[in-house]
């Protein structure tokens, strides 16, 4: 086994990582951006090195940089979590030539999986289900145009070397089509410095539906389960499931066999996701294959009762799985809500700034993968994630009804977050009955599920009792307070404005 890791990570998942290797005596390698010095996963790693500035680009994608840190620190594996290099064969072929082990699947398995065109391309050949579409890089817009046409709208138009929503776009009729093209090679050029696209049809009302693959050095591979990710907003997850609703033992076995088919059609080891989407008569096709650990990859962890993150340090180390598929068993139910830095009342506005008050939920089956703590401030050049929330229990109403007591519990002070949002999903009948898909919820969203009703007129009368009285407490020494003393100017003017509407006497 390693004596010394670094993750090329940051947030939650640099710190996941980090406590599974202190579970197993290794020591951790923190590498951070100048606007993460005092990061969590700096402060919890045995020994951190700066790599560069705050854009990505200048630090954490910066690969003779992190390999740099590896060497100076004597580290002898990267862990590289999920997003920035985490699914960039370049970057494993460095750790190779460097003689310091990728704790990932073999570069060949990132290259055929990467490319979504060329993965739809193996899988067709091999016989394997995939969503209809083109199997190749479209190279001019008369071409797409064409073949949208040929295929009937609406239509997806995805980038190449996409993933996590990024070149992605939807397209209802031929009228939007040219826009969608020019924005998604745009985007796609940005994220992947790659602008390929290609197409695929639009399965209406789609699940989103996951499996987890684990793979050895010696050629065993096996599946744990499923999850349900069909709750995503802008084609990106934000809430998650195990089991998925939809599943029986015949279907979980059917898509878990296929995704065994073709981890080994792409010689794969260590962890990987295959994502199908499920249409309304519950066929499965293949949409894409994700070389890493996945976000809501603890919800798993929860049900199975085996760590993924272990499980992926030992695999790296060349040690064989010590479970068959006849092993794996599971109990209960798990979901993840992902709590991002959000203002859900301002269509989801990143809402950066300093944590003046953190209180996690705790309890019987509730866990919390943070990346942040109080006084901390959050920065913009990131993605917003704060935490996974994630609640374990005997059966889905009753993980239902812990998250809604963990989220009660949750406080977040200073900043805007998205935990008034999963509180109203929660409520919500039809995910209550699993009646879910991909486009569950724009259709809440666009319903108004976030309007907020007006306070009652006794309400109004009762706060407006309470400013009154706050505002004439006296001090210790017996007179009315003073303008300083009562704090924040504007606090005071606020007050004052609601105590000119109160009916005098």
């Amino acid at each position: 086994m390693f004596r010394k890791v670094l993750i090329a990570n940051r947030g939650e998942i640099a710190v996941r990582v980090m406590r599974a290797c202190r579970e197993m005596g290794i020591r951790t390698v923190a590498v951070y951006s100048e606007v993460d010095r005092k990061s969590l996963h700096v402060r919890f790693a045995d020994e951190a090195y700066p790599i560069g500035p705050a854009p990505s680009t200048e630090s954490y994608l910066r690969i003779d940089r992190i390999l740099d840190a590896a060497v100076r620190s004597g580290a002898e594996a990267i862990h590289p979590g999920y997003g920035f290099l985490a699914e960039n064969p370049a970057f494993a072929r460095a750790c190779q030539e460097a003689a310091i082990v990728f704790i990932g699947p073999p570069v060949a398995a990132m290259e055929l999986m990467g490319f979504k065109t060329a993965s739809r391309q193996a899988l067709i050949k091999a016989g394997l289900p995939v969503v209809p579409g083109t199997d190749r890089n479209l190279e001019s817009f008369e071409e797409v145009r064409r073949i949208a046409g040929e295929m009937g709208f609406p239509v997806m138009l995805k980038a190449s070397a996409g993933g996590g929503g990024k070149g992605l776009r939807l397209v209802p009729s031929a009228a939007e089509l040219e826009s969608a093209y020019r924005t998604a090679r745009s985007e796609a050029l940005n994220a992947f410095n790659d602008a390929s696209v290609y197409l695929e049809k639009y399965l209406e009302r789609p699940r989103h539906v996951e499996i987890q693959i684990l793979g050895d050095q010696h050629g065993n591979l096996i599946y744990l389960g499923e999850r349900e990710c069909s709750l995503q907003r802008r084609h990106q997850k934000v809430m998650e499931e195990c089991p998925s609703p939809i599943m029986d033992e015949s279907l979980r076995r059917r898509m878990g066999e296929t995704a065994v088919r073709i981890g080994r059609l792409a010689g794969y080891w260590n962890a990987g996701t295959v994502e199908f989407l499920v249409d309304e008569k519950r066929h499965f096709y293949f949409l894409e294959m994700n070389t890493r650990l996945q976000v809501e990859h603890p919800i798993t962890e929860m049900v199975l009762g085996i760590d993924l993150v272990k499980a992926q340090l030992r695999v790296a180390a060349g040690e064989p799985l010590p479970w068959q598929q006849e092993d794996v068993q599971m109990r209960g139910a798990a979901i993840e809500c992902r709590i991002y830095a959000e203002d859900p009342a301002n269509n989801f506005f990143p809402c950066p700034g300093r944590i003046r008050h953190l209180q996690s939920p705790r309890g019987p089956g509730v866990r919390s993968d943070s990346g942040v703590y109080e006084g901390w401030t959050i920065p913009i050049e990131y993605d917003p994630l704060l935490a996974k929330l994630v609640v374990w229990a005997s059966d889905r109403p009753e993980a239902i009804a812990r998250l809604r007591r963990a989220l009660d519990e949750y406080e977040v002070f200073g900043i805007e977050t998205t935990i008034p949002f999963f509180r109203r999903v929660l409520e919500h009948p039809d995910f209550v009955a699993g009646r879910i898909d991909t486009g569950f919820i724009d259709r809440v969203l666009a319903a108004g599920i976030l309007s907020e009703e007006g306070p009652a007129p006794e309400e109004e009368r009762v706060a407006l009792l309470a400013a009154a009285l706050d505002a004439l407490q006296p001090s210790a020494n017996g007179a009315p307070p003073s303008p300083s003393a009562a704090g924040s100017r504007w606090k005071t003017a606020g007050r004052e404005a609601l105590l000119d509407r109160w009916p005098r006497r």
